[in-house]
Order: structure tokens, then C-alpha cells, then sequence
């Protein structure tokens, strides 16, 4: 299966976009904006003017669609759904609730949606004042809860492509597809820093680095929204999860991390401040507690530094049920109305509630009681309306499924084709044994093998993504890609495991014998949130002994890594000939491992976090010099699986004349880096070029290296290029011991590759 064409088709479509883009970027100055939002501000206070406070503490209100829809006696959603007249008059009439969200458990078709909202913004027209719902869903790659649209990779392969073009664009499309289905807030990009492997939500995160993540969150959300959200075809994005979500000290999802203040600052605001800058609108608050404090409730978090420092002025939204469990599972509200009165003094605008109106009575009695203050409700309340006018919502709650004739369009199919295929990451190949001759005989074995569930990951059609099979079977699993590829005639297949089980181990291995090369697919079933938590990172016991009794089989072994983070092979890696890491690629994954596998595609994806070792050894790349020091003659000290920034070609890439424009840095000048480099092999190829530096000395301990740049380059085979990175003195500060962003004095270094130079800043 040749799609060659398809790529060469998808980058021409692309460079138009980015053109097209470029144009409307420039014709939307600051003045323009800023005369705009002064016109927002003022239909905002006429709104505001004619409200009340239980319409206001309405708006401050988000429910899930399953506290509208009809249920049987025993309380029972009825599928297929239906809107109940009495429930939905009930929330956005008599209490003027500001906002819905989710599925009732199932990704709806996209007449589904139309009819529901368009019941929603019907029944809203009868209070007394109409003010749109704000409707959000979680669609992180892809709209991914509606029937037949385009999915993407998950957001840890996105960022394995290192093309923030290919992301930005992965985002447009999705908010082409929400805003068909007539949604127009979606709840991403995750921004949380993906430094814990142990973590369930890792593959949701852009990975380990601040550079890599704070890049590839504000090409997402430049892709979201465009340079007009309002516009038909883009979204509102939401942050995700402010801030210190992700680094829970157990692993653990929702469990307590401790992240003193300069780290916080350095490592795990940046991306949040980036895309704050580039417009983000909204943003959801961490869920667990950060230091002993539940983020709901860190008014120095949410207000002191998101308002006040970051100058954020959108929504800050809670996560699912959150104001509720400062309560219930924090233990530091007396019950739930005080848990309101602390999150919403803290700075939260919207509670998420989401089962029943107990939320906006509780802030009601705060309020008359003087414990929240009727500034702090307009304030909120003014945020809310911001949003909404700047999605247009007042003007046009939706549009006719008429204006996207491109929605799960072959062009859109080819994108995501485009981002699977970038991301795709050769870890091993030994003898160069990849790419796999078309005439091979190959046996196919493994859970991820033949399992479109695998391939998606979370957050397809449903929140664990269970169902995916049932609903994506047209979609190419790796299995059937294979067979698309080489024909069925050279290809057999047996499961042989299921990710925790023997299925047929003994089948397999007998198949073995009789085929030239082995496909071990393994890996991950879906998860994500508390059930994707873990007690133990290795490999499941089933799939590390499937490998092992096909090594005695003596034929060669290429395995395909399918996974939302990195499980522990290191039994079973040495008895790989191949390996390549796919993460949770999405409906076309299937097909873009295929292709990598048979050289119809040259791999150029990178890994965005450290692949570990060893389960208790989760050291991660801009790691200290201390985590360095051996433990003893034969240990290696910092000794992953495979690198941060790390992935093979069929071609070879050298590099060579690292140059500096000076060898001493004022602090308020640019020090030009350029490498030149060439395409050795005889294959054309991509090259994620990849720029590093050290401090060496500095006050607070300085990371072995950190990334600074990186530019993906594409060359010929024999083709050479320069390439050049624009580094200043402010690009190389950390957070000192003051919790102030300072770069001192004195020698650093900088790689690219395996080559190394050094200068002075003075």
C-alpha cells in the first residue's frame, strides 16, 4: 500500500492553510483586538445590567447532559437519549444554568448533537433574559464523541512528531469537527508537565520537557482558535489541568503533589503562561492538592498568580465534581456549601457540578449571608459572558451542518494519516533489518495487534474508551493494515495474549515456525483517569513470556510498541531485532505503522519523554548532576531504555560546523547557533534537529542539559542544510532561590547531536 501520495497531498494542502492563516493573522492587529474586546465589555455590562443574582449564580453553573436527559423507573438513562422537557426547563430557565458538558457515556452522531442544542438554545429563549448555554466536551484528539469524525493521535504522539505545523493543524480540524457538531468549547489542551511514567494521563500530556510542552500547547491552541474564535470553525480551548496536576508524588491519579514554588515557576507554568498569551479563553483547575492545598481552594494558585501575574482574564472552570470534594475527600470544608464559599473566593468561575442544582443554591445563601461578596459574582460572572461573546454564541448559537462539507473529509483523514506517520518512533533495528521486504512472510501476534481500542487509547466515543471497536471497525487495525500492505497471503495471526492472559501462546509459537519475521504487538489497553492508574510500570507477565517463547523460535522479532506510557521491557528488548513505538496513534495508526514497517514511510518521530529501565529507576532527561553519580563499579548512573528526544531512520543524518556568532553573550543581545546537516543515506528523510544547553555553574543546582530549540527538517538523501537557532540571555534563566527568573553570569554549553561548544554570558 503505497501513501507516498498522501503525504506529498496533505503537505501542499498544508503549506496553503498556514499561508492563509498567515494572511489573517496580519490583518488582525493589537488595536483592532483591543478595540473589539472594548466593544464585548460593553454588551457584557448590558447583559450584566439586567441580571439578577440567581441568574448570575445560574451562569456560574455547568451540569452534565445526564441531568437532562429521560431516565426509566429506575433512574436509568434511556438510549437511545432523549432531552426531558421538564429536567431541561428546569436548569436553563428556572435557574439559568450557564453551562453543559459531556455525553451520557456514548459519542453521539453529529444529528444527535444538532437536534440537543438546538432543543438547549430553544428552551433557553424562554427565561427572561437569553443568555446561550456554553456547551464543552473533552474532544482532545479529535471530536472525539461524535460518530465518523477525524481522530487523531493522542497528544503524546503529536508531540513525538516535533511539527508543531502538523499539531497546529490536528487542532484546526478538530475545531472544524466540534464546531460542526455545534460545540463550541473544548476542554484542551493538557498542559500539564508529563514528568511521572507512572502517571495514567501521561499520554495526555505533550511529555517530560518545558520547552517541548509550552511549543506544541500553544500551537494547539492556535489551532483551536484561530485568530477569531467566534468564527464558525473554531473553538474555545481550555487549559488543562491548572497547575501541578501531573506530578503526583505516589503516581496516582487525583493524589497530592509537591511542587515547591520555584519548580512550579520554572518547569510547570510556562506552557500555561504561553498559551495564555496566545489567547487561550479558558482554563480547568487541577483537581487534586498541590503542598496540602486542594488547587480549588489556592487562591495565591488561581488568583494571585493565573489573574494578577499571568493576566489571564477568561474562565477558570473546575474539574468534574471537584468544589464538592474540598468536602468529601480533601477534608478541609465543613460541608459542601463551605466547600463553594472556598473555591469560589479563591478564584474559581465555574463549578463543573455536575449531577444537581445544589451548587448555585449553596453560592445564592453565600452570598446573602456576605461570605462571598457580589464583586466577586460579577467578576465571575463578567469572565463567563466574555467567553460567550467571544465565541459569537450571542449571535450565532450554532451553524447548519451544511457549512462543513469537509467534516471527516478524505483531506482531514490524510492529516491525521500526515501526524500518525511523523510520529511513529524506530527505537531498535538491529542489521537494519526495517523496513520489511513486501514479500516477507509474517506472523502477526499480540493484544494490540488486531484493536482499534488499543490504537485510540482514552476519550474515544466513550470516557475509557470500551466501545471503540464496536463503533471504528471500518478503520484499519495494525493487523489489517499489514494485510493491506503484503496481502493476506503473507500474513498469518494469532493473538497469543490478551494483555493480562495466555490466550493461545502455543498457536502462536507454532505459527512462528512456519514465518520469516515475527510482529509482536504490545502494550496498553485504553485507559485514562483513576482507572489507568497502576502498581506496577513492567510489562504485563503474559506479553514479556509471548516474546520469550517466540525468541525460541530463533526467527527474527520486530516488535510495536502501542502504549500511553513507557511499560518496562527490558527483559524481553534485548530479543528484538526491530522496535518501534507507536504511543496511542489514532484511527490511522494502524496504517501509519504499517507503512513504517515496509518503508512506504521513513520514520522521523522522537520520543518526548525518557524511556525508563527499570521500574523504581524513573530518572528523567534534564535531570541533576547528582541523579548522574553511580551507585557502584557496574551501575551507569542516568541509564534509560532509551532518551528523551531519541529515534532511529532508514537514512543516516551527520552533522557538523557547530558555530556561534560570538563566544561572549551580553544580556541584552542574540547569539546565533547554526549546524550544518547532511543526509548521508540513501533514503530521503526527516531530522528533528535538537538544540541543548548547560549551566555549569549556577546557584540553583543546574539540570544536565535542557532543550532550548528544535527545527524538523526534511532533506534528500544526499542533501545538506543549514540550520540556525536565535538563542538570548533570557532564553537560559532559571527561577532562583527568590522565585525570580534570572540568568547569571558565567560559561555554558551547547549541543546539538554529538557535538558540543561553548560561550560566556557577561
Amino acid at each position: 500500500m503505497k501513501h507516498n501520495y498522501v503525504l506529498h497531498s496533505f503537505y501542499k494542502y498544508l503549506s496553503v492553510i498556514l499561508i492563509l492563516a498567515l494572511v489573517s493573522a496580519c490583518q488582525n492587529n493589537a488595536g483592532t483586538n483591543d478595540e473589539m474586546d472594548a466593544q464585548i465589555y460593553e454588551r457584557v455590562d448590558s447583559v450584566m445590567a439586567t441580571m439578577n443574582l440567581k441568574e448570575k449564580v445560574g451562569q456560574m453553573t455547568q451540569i452534565a447532559i445526564d441531568s437532562i436527559l429521560r431516565t426509566d423507573n429506575n433512574h436509568k438513562i434511556i438510549e437511545p437519549f432523549q432531552l426531558d422537557t421538564a429536567k431541561l426547563r428546569r436548569v436553563v430557565v428556572e435557574y439559568g444554568v450557564g453551562s453543559i458538558l459531556n455525553v451520557a457515556g456514548l459519542a453521539l452522531t453529529i444529528d444527535q448533537w444538532h437536534s440537543f442544542l438546538e432543543a438547549i438554545d430553544q428552551m433557553t429563549k424562554e427565561g427572561k433574559n437569553y443568555i446561550p448555554v456554553l456547551y464543552g466536551i473533552d474532544a482532545i484528539h479529535g471530536a472525539n464523541y461524535t460518530h465518523g469524525t477525524t481522530l487523531f493521535p493522542q497528544q503524546n504522539g503529536m508531540a513525538a512528531t516535533w511539527n508543531t505545523s502538523l499539531v497546529k493543524e490536528a487542532g484546526r480540524i478538530t475545531a472544524y469537527e466540534t464546531r460542526a457538531s455545534g460545540i463550541p468549547w473544548t476542554f484542551s489542551p493538557v498542559l500539564d508537565m508529563g514528568r511521572n511514567p507512572v502517571w495514567p494521563r501521561l499520554w495526555e500530556t505533550f511529555g517530560e520537557d518545558v520547552f517541548l510542552t509550552t511549543a506544541m500547547g500553544k500551537a494547539l491552541v492556535e489551532g483551536y482558535q484561530g485568530t477569531d474564535a467566534a468564527s464558525k470553525f473554531h473553538v474555545a480551548a481550555c487549559l488543562k489541568h491548572y497547575v501541578g496536576y501531573s506530578a503526583p508524588l505516589s503516581g496516582k491519579d487525583r493524589t497530592p503533589a509537591w511542587i515547591p514554588e520555584r519548580m512550579l515557576r520554572e518547569y510547570f507554568l510556562p506552557p500555561f503562561q504561553a498559551a495564555i498569551e496566545s489567547g487561550a479563553l479558558t482554563v480547568m483547575v487541577n483537581s487534586a492538592e498541590m503542598n496540602g492545598i486542594p488547587v480549588h481552594a489556592d487562591h495565591f494558585v488561581l488568583t494571585t498568580i493565573l489573574r494578577d501575574e499571568l493576566k489571564f482574564k477568561g474562565l477558570a472552570v473546575s474539574d468534574w465534581a471537584d468544589i464538592g470534594n474540598l468536602d468529601t475527600v480533601h477534608r478541609i470544608a465543613v460541608d459542601k456549601k463551605d466547600a463553594v464559599r472556598l473555591a469560589i473566593n479563591a478564584g474559581i468561575d465555574m463549578s463543573m457540578v455536575p449531577f444537581n442544582l445544589e451548587f448555585a443554591d449553596y453560592l445564592f445563601e453565600l452570598v446573602k449571608e456576605g461570605k462571598v461578596s457580589q464583586t466577586r459574582i460579577d467578576e465571575a460572572v463578567r469572565r463567563i459572558l466574555w467567553v460567550k461573546f467571544k465565541l459569537g454564541l450571542f449571535d450565532n448559537f450554532k451553524f447548519p451542518k451544511s457549512d462543513y462539507p469537509d467534516f471527516a473529509s478524505q483531506k482531514h483523514r490524510d492529516a491525521s494519516y500526515a501526524t500518525a506517520a511523523e510520529a511513529i518512533t524506530l527505537l531498535k533495528n538491529t542489521n537494519n533489518i526495517l523496513p520489511l521486504n513486501k514479500t516477507t512472510k509474517v506472523l502477526v501476534v499480540g493484544p494490540t495487534a488486531n484493536n482499534m481500542r488499543a490504537l485510540n487509547g482514552g476519550w474515544t466515543i466513550t470516557w475509557q474508551g470500551h466501545r471503540t471497536d464496536e463503533f471504528l471497525g471500518s478503520e484499519s487495525t495494525i493487523l489489517e493494515a499489514i494485510q493491506s500492505e503484503i496481502g493476506s497471503a503473507n500474513v498469518t495471526y494469532a493473538q497469543g495474549v490478551d494483555f493480562e492472559k495466555d490466550i493461545d501462546i502455543s498457536k502462536a509459537v507454532a505459527l512462528a515456525r512456519q514465518a520469516t519475521v515475527v510482529i509482536v504487538c504490545i502494550g496498553e489497553n485504553s485507559y485514562t483517569e483513576k482507572p489507568g492508574d497502576i502498581k506496577d510500570l513492567n510489562l504485563s507477565a503474559s506479553q514479556i513470556d509471548l516474546v520469550k517463547q517466540l525468541k525460541g523460535t530463533g526467527k527474527p522479532i520486530i516488535g510495536v510498541l502501542v502504549e500511553g506510557r513507557p511499560r518496562i521491557i527490558n527483559q524481553i528488548e534485548p530479543m528484538f531485532d526491530g522496535i518501534v513505538m507507536g504511543y496511542l496513534p489514532g484511527n490511522m495508526g494502524g496504517v501509519a505503522i504499517a507503512d513504517v514497517l515496509f518503508g512506504d514511510v521513513n520514520p522521523s518521530g522522537k520520543l518526548p519523554f525518557t524511556y525508563p529501565r527499570n521500574p523504581n529507576d524513573l530518572v528523567i532527561y534534564d535531570h541533576k548532576f547528582s541523579e548522574s553519580i553511580p551507585a557502584n563499579w557496574y551501575d551507569k548512573g542516568f541509564d534509560p531504555q532509551y532518551e528523551f528526544g531519541f529515534g532511529l531512520s532508514y537514512t543516516q543524518f551527520k552533522y557538523e560546523n557547530l558555530v556561534l556568532s560570538t563566544d561572549s553573550l551580553a544580556f541584552a543581545d542574540t547569539l546565533v547557533v547554526s549546524v550544518d546537516v547532511s543526509n548521508t543515506g540513501s533514503r530521503d528523510g526527516k531530522e528533528v534537529v535538537q538544540l541543548y544547553s548547560n549551566d555549569l555553574v549556577a546557584s540553583i543546582t543546574p539540570s544536565v542539559r535542557r532543550l532550548r530549540g528544535f527545527d524538523k527538517i526534511e532533506l534528500k538523501a544526499g542533501e545538506k542544510k543549514t540550520v540556525s537557532f536565535k538563542i538570548t540571555a533570557r532564553d537560559l534563566a532559571f527561577v532562583a532561590a527568590n522565585n525570580k527568573w534570572t540568568t547569571e553570569a558565567g560559561q555554558f554549553e551547547l549541543y546539538i547531536d554529538k557535538l558540543k561548544t561553548s560561550f560566556f554570558i557577561y
